[in-house]
């Protein structure tokens, strides 16, 4: 496992993934909406496999002495390796907005979706579903890579503005809770979304274990 996530970090990613974890800092932003942090990391994963594929990085991780299950294995590690580091810049940011600038005016102020822990779970949810649907959808045929990331664009930003909207409905308010205000609701909220990726994630990469078997390379 250690060589085939060496092997995706040294010869298969390309920059932008790693430059893109910097988006999870977005949720330091007022006025804006939080989650598109979430899309514009998922943007730097998709890049990676832009470029790993005009490489043949798919021919050439399958003449490896690896099973198939492995190439998969080792995409869905290094996505998740990035994703984590992005959600760990995400609760960082979070953290701080939950205590030090809880009262800021500018944040106080701030029609949009407000950083904290549901926020988070949505994140995760996000990135759970870009595991499935880009992810999954490209193991099909190793190839194909343009129309899984757009559905996942579509479903991502449906996402985003359902998350965005939830507080203006009456009787929601408490999901946009600022410090530690419903404390206890936001880490349900979290460990909902935790679950979420984890789930999804396993159960896409276990589909995509069988639909890369069939791929012909």
């Amino acid at each position: 496992m250690r060589n085939i996530m060496l092997k995706e970090i040294k010869l298969s990613a390309s920059p932008l993934a790693f430059i893109f974890i910097s988006f999870g800092l977005m949720f330091f932003i007022p006025g804006y909406p939080i989650l598109c942090g979430a899309f514009f990391v998922t943007l730097g994963l998709f890049q990676s496999f832009q470029t790993a594929r005009e490489a043949n990085d798919i021919v050439f991780s399958v003449l490896l002495p690896i099973a198939k299950k492995d190439v998969v294995k080792g995409k869905y590690l290094f996505v998740s390796f990035i994703e984590g580091c992005a959600l760990v810049l995400m609760f960082m940011a979070i953290i701080i907005r939950m205590t030090v600038l809880k009262d800021s005016h500018v944040y106080r102020s701030n029609a949009l979706m407000n950083a904290n822990l549901f926020a988070l779970g949505v994140a995760f949810l996000i990135f759970g579903l870009f595991n499935a649907v880009f992810v999954g959808g490209f193991m099909k045929t190793a190839f194909k890579q343009g129309k899984p990331f757009i559905i996942h664009i579509v479903i991502t930003f449906v996402i985003i503005g359902i998350a965005e909207a939830l507080h203006h409905i009456p009787g929601l308010g408490a999901l946009n809770a600022f410090g530690t205000e419903h404390i206890g609701l936001q880490i349900i909220l979290l460990l909902a979304g935790i679950a979420s990726f984890v789930i999804i994630t396993l159960l896409a990469y276990h589909k995509a274990c069988r639909d890369f078997e069939r791929v012909d390379i």
